[in-house]
């Protein structure tokens, strides 16, 4: 495998979507080439380094596309956060604020055990809202995060500063 890409080239702006004023960061191109896909796990997985993982758990819905191979590479289960209604089975919520509102996430009860080592994986840090809901519900059900870790952060929003008492690292900053 390529030591060094360039995974930029991979993820395409697309404007005013999906509301004007917005530049969406687009992963589609980098989900479609097998080499940069492989590529960006290789990496993403160095984020962990040699950390034990019991759990990996993504958000809805980009964050189940890396999510479930990070999950699989480390042998550890894999923790689906969705919207609400989406889930079957008994489960916790979050509310979290939005730039306007409020929006929130699901998480099945009985899928974070006491005790379990935690990766939060998304594909994007923006305003750091879903990430900071996520880590309440893992904490709740007992779990202890690791890492908080990204495809990319849009470093001018600040979500880290939501995240300040975990380990934040991403592959891409813009």
């Amino acid at each position: 495998m390529n030591n060094s890409m360039n995974l930029e080239k991979y993820i395409r702006d697309i404007a005013d979507f999906p509301k004007a004023g917005v530049v969406f960061k687009d992963i589609t191109p980098l989900l479609n080439d097998a080499t940069a896909a492989r590529y960006a796990t290789q990496k993403l997985l160095e984020l962990i380094g040699d950390q034990r993982i019991d759990k990996v758990v993504g958000m809805e819905s980009r964050g189940f596309f890396f999510g479930t191979i990070i999950a699989r590479e480390l042998n550890a289960g894999f923790v689906p956060v969705r919207k609400p209604g989406k889930l079957p089975f008994d489960k916790i919520t979050q509310e979290y604020a939005l730039e306007y509102g409020s929006d929130t996430l699901e998480m099945h009860a009985d899928a974070i055990k006491r005790g379990d080592k935690v990766l939060i994986h998304d594909d994007v840090l923006a305003t750091g809202g879903t990430a900071e809901a996520v880590c309440k519900m893992v904490e709740s059900l007992g779990g202890v995060i690791v890492q908080v870790n990204f495809l990319m952060e849009l470093t001018f929003l600040n979500g880290r500063d939501k995240l300040k008492e975990f380990e934040v690292k991403s592959l891409l900053s813009y």
